[in-house]
């Protein structure tokens, strides 16, 4: 891996919650839009739910991994959400895994 996304967050900043999801959005969709993709986006935390039904963003998730990026979700977020049966696009990786992908980086972006 070489660039690595890390979203921690299913909103972008501190402070408003509804402008923070319309930003993550907006930066989802250039990131789609963009010729330059990751090779991967960790989700942990509330970011998870970015990956589940009714996300807001699906439409992005879906191009960027039909573009070849790997969608990893925090297997231990998903288990405290409790929302394992939601989920619609990428796949859960567990906490070793997550290290070793980061750790193989050569690039860690957080937005």
């Amino acid at each position: 891996m070489k660039t690595v996304i890390v979203l921690h967050s299913d909103i972008l900043g501190r402070g408003d919650d509804k402008l923070g999801a319309m930003m993550m959005g907006n930066f989802l969709r250039k990131l789609w839009a963009n010729s330059q993709k990751p090779d991967a986006i960790i989700f942990y935390n509330t970011a998870v739910r970015l990956l589940l039904q009714g996300s807001a963003v699906l439409d992005a998730l879906t191009g960027l991994a039909d573009s070849g990026v790997d969608l990893i979700a925090c297997s231990t977020c998903i288990n405290y959400f409790n929302v394992k049966a939601d989920l619609r696009i990428g796949r859960i990786g567990e906490m070793p895994e997550l290290v070793s992908v980061l750790m193989g980086s050569e690039k860690v972006i957080t937005p």
